[in-house]
């Protein structure tokens, strides 16, 4: 299936993985430098925006994909963990051919990131995250997702929370049934504590030049744990944004693109202020 505009195309795509052929709907916006860009458990709309913002200063060939299970769409039952998903996604570049991708990913998708970066180091060049989740923290837990509804998910995931709230009721069927898949994905994906015991030892093996940006008012992973995660990774650039919480790339979009311009053009440099435009 494709749908084609002057400036979009959506495809899925028949990757090729070890467990099977696993069909990927991936968005591309833009021609130029290939940008992988993964979605967290906010969904596809929660980058739409912010891809559009990076195929538009460009030049950038970005790619969103579809989390199986996310939006509708079937999730094979071979593909029940970050890593396996990781998987497809190596697979995804592999099939496409690109090399020196940056990948981006917020939240589990700043997971998934790590994951593939770790797979395909000669597939990722280089290596965003986006207040993203995955090692686990002893003085800094991720909040438990699973136990919140989801106005204390809002609540706990933006500097400014009352721009971001759903109204349930005004929800179609149809709207509620993908809300409720969405969130059976992320589960089987991220499991039940939605990180991995083995991630924070694994990530000092990451060879590419990583960048992490955190919103200042996150409460669901507070800057502590991005720290940490950061700390983790051999050379990685941390980087605090205040007025933006969880999702900064919908909070703070231009001082994320100012400092993604910035890494791109050069070495990361840790730097605690943030990046003016």
């Amino acid at each position: 299936m494709s749908t084609t505009t002057a400036h979009t195309s959506t495809t899925v795509h028949q990757v090729p993985t070890s467990f099977g052929a696993v069909p990927v709907t991936v968005t591309e916006r833009g021609e130029g430098r290939p940008v992988l860009l993964l979605h967290g458990g906010a969904g596809p709309d929660s980058v739409k925006g912010f891809a559009e913002l990076l195929a538009a200063r460009g030049p950038a060939r970005v790619l969103t994909p579809l989390h199986p299970g996310f939006g509708g769409t079937p999730r094979p039952a071979g593909i029940d963990s970050v890593r396996r998903l990781a998987e497809v996604y190596r697979g995804l570049l592999d099939l496409l051919g690109l090399t020196d991708v940056t990948v981006i990913g917020n939240s589990i998708g700043g997971w998934i990131a790590a994951e593939l970066a770790l797979a395909a180091s000669g597939r990722a060049g280089r290596l965003v995250l986006l207040n993203a989740i995955g090692p686990t923290s002893a003085e800094h837990p991720v909040t438990d997702f699973f136990s919140l509804t989801l106005d204390e998910v809002v609540n706990l995931s933006y500097a400014d929370p009352d721009r971001f709230r759903i109204n349930l009721s005004a929800l179609t069927d149809a709207q509620k049934s993908i809300a409720a898949g969405n969130r059976m994905a992320l589960q089987a994906y991220g499991g039940p504590s939605m990180a991995d015991p083995s991630l924070a030892g694994r990530l000092g093996g990451l060879v590419v030049p990583t960048l992490v940006v955190w919103g200042e008012a996150d409460r669901m992973a507070v800057p502590a744990y991005g720290r940490q995660y950061a700390a983790a990774i051999p050379g990685a650039a941390f980087h605090l944004l205040p007025g933006a919480g969880h999702l900064p790339h919908l909070e703070a979009p231009e001082a994320v693109l100012t400092l993604l311009a910035r890494f791109l053009d050069g070495p990361p440099v840790n730097e605690e202020q943030p990046a003016t435009s």
